[in-house]
């Protein structure tokens, strides 16, 4: 599973599409992901997405 999801993250990094917030929650709970995607949401803050207090938060909601 871990591969699948990491494959993916580095797809969102490369593109700079945005992988989606449930995908993100989901990936959360790995702590090796959670690296991945903290260094994803630094580029493009359009996305909505932040950390705030080791928490995924979507602006949007």
């Amino acid at each position: 599973m871990r591969p699948e999801r990491m494959q993916k993250l580095k797809v969102a990094a490369n593109s700079g599409q945005n992988p989606g917030f449930d995908f993100l929650q989901e990936c959360w709970d790995d702590p090796a992901l959670q690296i991945v995607i903290k260094k994803l949401l630094v580029k493009p803050p359009q996305w909505g997405i932040a950390i705030v207090d080791g928490v995924l938060v979507d602006w949007e909601e």
